[in-house]
């Protein structure tokens, strides 16, 4: 993991004087993620803790557990201000108050009526609760970057989720080191230090330093599909083809990410609340979809498919008749006027 401070390009991007967010579930990952951006002398974060109330006691004993932490660390960064030689009375206050400061952001999601009232799945739900929680605190904190504990071995697992999917190359890119998310008109930036580490190295980690962590049962439960993924599917191609697939999978997945992030520098501005039809139909058909994706995301449409981007693509056929085509979430895209909007 050290090899990360020089050659992740987080830590060369996002200096560790500014303020940042940091999502922590109390787990192992996210609580090597952050004791290792503090250790690189990252003082300034805000702790990010949704509880999804979705293990019942063990959800609200892993928030405990999250303040507990924190407190320790700005115990830690207090302590060893004060403990620097040369500390008179007015200096020991002065140290104090740069010693740095780990601030803390809980909130509590009814995930699974979440997922029933818009009819998707409990992981989908808790995504997007977490992300709306992470962009309302950075709206309210003033402060637009996040750090995330994804890995090398999430992004593998994404990968393959997508591609079961049938995603296009969007898809299979998966994840980003770094990227930029709008929720809720709020341009959020998501860092992933640890995208290029994989979880064997992480637990070295935590094993190292002796982290304490909190472990999800339901990490292990295969009626989740990244779980599935995890314990089965990926053991079983690495058994049936004799070799390891993960580093061929994550090398796909990071080729796949940069080719999106130049295409998509090459679309039209997406922020404009409504899409004009001519300048979709002067588009080639790849980089319509593309854009409508884009454009879908930024209004705040969820589970955007390929089945949601060709309805939303029909309106602009010039011999179509159809002027609104449905949406997921109750939503609707419409044309009128020479215009696609949504409602």
């Amino acid at each position: 993991m050290e090899r990360l401070s020089t050659h992740s390009r987080v830590t060369r991007d996002f200096p560790p004087d500014a303020r940042y967010l940091i999502g922590v579930s109390g787990g192992r990952d996210s609580v090597a993620l952050l004791h290792w951006l503090i250790s690189l002398g990252y003082k300034d974060l805000t702790v990010c803790h949704l509880n999804h109330q979705l293990r019942g006691r063990s959800s609200n004993a892993d928030a405990q557990f999250v303040k507990r932490l924190i407190e320790h660390y700005n115990q830690e960064l207090a302590g060893n201000a004060l403990r620097l030689p040369g500390a008179r009375t007015g200096e020991r206050r002065a140290r104090r108050a740069t010693a740095g400061h780990i601030g803390f952001e809980v909130a509590s999601a009814n995930i699974r009526a979440l997922g029933k009232k818009q009819k998707i799945s409990v992981e989908t739900a808790a995504r997007e609760a977490r992300y709306a929680f992470f962009a309302e605190t950075a709206r309210r904190l003033n402060c637009r970057t996040i750090f995330v504990a994804h890995h090398a071995d999430d992004l593998v697992e994404t990968f393959l989720i997508n591609l079961c999917r049938g995603a296009g190359n969007t898809g299979l890119a998966a994840m980003r080191e770094i990227s930029t998310r709008r929720i809720d008109g709020i341009d959020l930036t998501i860092a992933r230090p640890f995208l290029c580490v994989w979880r064997k190295e992480i637990d070295d980690y935590v094993s190292e330093h002796r982290l304490r962590f909190r472990e999800d049962a339901t990490n292990k439960n295969l009626t989740a599909l990244r779980n599935r993924i995890r314990h089965r599917i990926v053991p079983y191609l690495e058994k049936t083809l004799g070799r390891n697939i993960r580093q061929n999978i994550w090398r796909t997945a990071m080729i796949a990410a940069e080719e999106e992030k130049w295409i998509d520098s090459e679309l039209p501005d997406s922020k404009h609340a409504d899409f004009a039809v001519g300048k979709l139909r002067a588009l080639p058909i790849a980089l319509q979809r593309r854009a409508l994706l884009k454009w879908l995301r930024t209004r705040n449409v969820s589970d955007v498919g390929f089945d949601a981007v060709e309805r939303v693509r029909s309106l602009a056929d010039r011999d179509t008749r159809i002027a609104k085509v449905n949406l997921p979430e109750n939503r609707h895209a419409r044309r009128r006027a020479g215009k696609i909007f949504l409602e």
